[in-house]
């Protein structure tokens, strides 16, 4: 639980972290973007201020033209002289329009502007008559002198007044371009700011990473050993259960020797005295038809308990064996061989997935052929004939030979999978129930063990292991 909570606390602190990294970021770009339209706005009237300081050394330039235009006709007597003034009167008209579109806000520029436009009117005026008087006398009159005298005081007029509209534009100016670098600090102070923000988030999210896939890949390296631990425990418990299986096995099958054994020595000495009296009865009755039949059907059952008994102990007994190194493969496909006219009768297809570079087992052959053909033949009739797979599976698995004889047939409930190995015990009508239990008899002989996993109506399983020759 305090892990958790430590955790949830983790996780707060980065939530809280990226949370003011990411508040502090967004208020430096809005920042950022407010000074970005303020520098354009500064710029756009920086060049509106450029414009008009230009348009009136513009029209201070065309009034200027037009007065040198009107010395040159009267001194040279050249009417080509009068072009120029013709076309900067248009100038000056056309650069007024536009500089009244320029200051439309400032009413003392505005106030100077009308002004400097009703002198320029009156200095074309007195030019215009001046013109008219010399060309009607050919000569430069008084009175045209006194018109320049006056036009003269009236440009000294007009370029007072373009001075000073000039010089109240470069003072909006220079305070604009002071506006402008108070302006870019403030965005530089901005952009370090974010920058070191940015650095920030960085560097705290790479410590939080380092920190946190620390953490992480220690819990995941915990976790992997819990589980390499929890597998390593399964596999123990199985094994122990298995050990457990396999000694209950055996148990059981040494406790069903003792009383086999019992039973036929308590069977045996009274089955021998009958034996003995029906021996001696044949021989004082006489040799009758009907009493000979029934002296007959004693003896055969006599023999028959007797074969039972001899049957039932060789199955539950240890038996001497005869070893040798043979290849498992060789030997499960010899007991198929063996099973051939059965497989061929049920039509039985047979899968084998043996293991090529499996050791070869030091065992009876005769003997385990005997116990491999028993679970063949017994699974052969569990299945439908037509249908039925028997898969036969060879691998090496913890140092020892492992046999996987598998059907697809019938199954066994939990009930007969239990007393599967028990003498007598069979659900097939004309078995005797002591194959198995012979099976079980030469693989413990063989200090091998043999397990069955059988559901119904899904088939069973035996798994046997050997272990591999020396």
């Amino acid at each position: 639980m305090k892990r958790i909570i430590d955790k949830l606390k983790i996780h707060n602190r980065i939530r809280v972290g990226y949370g003011t990294a990411f508040f502090l970021l967004l208020i430096s770009y809005i920042v950022t973007l407010i000074a970005n339209r303020q520098l354009l706005n500064q710029a756009a009237f920086v060049d509106h201020t450029n414009k008009t300081i230009t348009h009136l050394e513009s029209i201070l330039s065309a009034v200027k033209d037009g007065e040198t235009g009107l010395r040159g006709y009267v001194i040279i007597r050249d009417s080509s002289f009068l072009t120029p003034y013709y076309s900067s009167k248009r100038r000056v008209d056309s650069t007024y329009a536009l500089l009244k579109d320029e200051i439309p806000d400032s009413a003392v520029q505005r106030l100077r502007l009308d002004s400097m436009h009703s002198l320029i009117e009156k200095k074309f005026q007195l030019l215009n008559s001046g013109i008219a008087l010399f060309q009607s006398t050919g000569l430069i009159t008084d009175s045209i002198r006194q018109k320049m005298l006056t036009g003269r005081s009236v440009m000294e007029q007009i370029t007072g007044l373009v001075i000073r509209m000039q010089i109240s534009e470069h003072a909006s100016l220079v305070t604009v371009q002071e506006r402008v670098q108070f302006l870019f600090r403030r965005l530089t102070i901005v952009t370090i700011v974010s920058l070191i923000i940015a650095f920030l988030l960085l560097g705290f999210g790479f410590l939080t990473y380092i920190r946190e896939n620390k953490a992480r890949r220690e819990s995941d390296y915990k976790v992997q050993q819990y589980q390499e631990q929890l597998r390593e425990r399964i596999m123990e418990l199985r094994n122990v259960n298995k050990e457990l299986l396999q000694m209950r096995s055996i148990e059981k099958f040494a406790s069903t020797g003792r009383i086999a054994r019992t039973i036929a020595h308590e069977i045996r000495n009274p089955l021998t005295n009958i034996n003995l009296a029906m021996e001696q009865l044949k021989n004082e009755a006489g040799a009758d038809d009907d009493t000979a039949i029934l002296f007959e059907m004693v003896q055969r059952n006599s023999n028959r308990i007797n074969q039972l008994i001899t049957d039932l102990l060789n199955s539950t007994k240890f038996a001497e064996l005869s070893y040798a190194r043979v290849s498992i493969n060789d030997l499960l496909n010899e007991a198929v061989e063996m099973a051939k006219d059965r497989i061929v009768l049920y039509n039985i297809n047979v899968v084998k997935r043996y293991s090529d570079d499996i050791c070869d087992v030091s065992v009876d052959k005769e003997k385990l052929k005997i116990a491999f053909l028993n679970i063949i033949v017994n699974a052969i009739e569990a299945m439908e004939p037509g249908k039925g797979v028997l898969t036969i599976v060879t691998r090496g698995e913890n140092d020892k030979c492992v046999i996987e004889i598998s059907d697809n047939g019938t199954g066994m409930d939990k009930e007969s999978l239990s007393r599967l190995f028990e003498p007598y015990f069979t659900s097939k009508p004309k078995g005797n129930g002591l194959g198995l239990t012979n099976t079980q008899n030469i693989i413990l002989n063989h200090k091998g063990t043999i397990q069955a996993e059988s559901e119904k109506g899904k088939g069973t399983t035996f798994t046997i292991s050997l272990n591999f020759a020396d």
